[in-house]
C-alpha cells in the first residue's frame, strides 16, 4: 500500500492597467485570476515608488505602510473559484494627496466586476 499526500494546486495571474492619469496620480485597475484550487480570503501586496499612495478604492480593503501596499478581499469578492477573475481598483496620488498608512475605502463601483480568481504568493505582488 502506499500513502499519497494531496496538495491544492495554487497559481495566479495578475494584469493591471491604468486606465487615466494626472499631473501627480493615476486610476488603476487590476484583475487577478486563479488558475488553481478555489479559495477562500485573499491578498495582493506590492511595494510603490517613493511618495506614491492609494488614496481611494473598490472591491478590496486597501492598507499600506511606507510603501509598501496591501489590497485583501471584501465580503462580496472573497470566495475565489477556480478559473475566475476578481477586480479591483484605486485611485494613486503622491504624498500631497493626503497622509501616508490611511486605509482606502472599500466601496462597490456600479458596473465593477467581481467574479474571483486567485492571487499570488511571491513577494511583489503577492497574495
Amino acid at each position: 500500500m502506499t500513502t499519497v499526500t494531496a496538495h491544492a494546486a495554487t497559481g495566479c495571474g495578475v494584469n493591471y492597467t491604468v486606465s487615466s492619469q494626472w499631473p501627480g496620480g493615476f486610476t488603476a485597475n487590476v484583475n487577478v485570476d486563479n488558475l488553481g484550487d478555489p479559495i477562500n480570503g485573499w491578498k495582493l501586496a506590492w511595494t510603490f515608488p517613493s511618495g506614491r499612495q492609494v488614496a481611494q478604492a473598490w472591491n478590496s480593503t486597501v492598507t499600506s505602510s511606507g510603501a509598501q501596499v496591501t489590497a485583501a478581499n471584501v465580503s462580496w469578492n472573497a470566495t475565489i473559484a477556480t478559473n475566475a477573475t476578481v477586480s479591483f481598483g484605486f485611485n494613486a496620488c503622491s504624498t500631497r494627496c493626503g497622509p501616508r498608512g490611511t486605509r482606502a475605502s472599500a466601496s462597490r463601483s456600479p458596473g465593477a466586476t467581481t467574479t474571483a480568481r486567485r492571487p499570488t504568493t511571491p513577494s511583489t505582488p503577492r497574495g
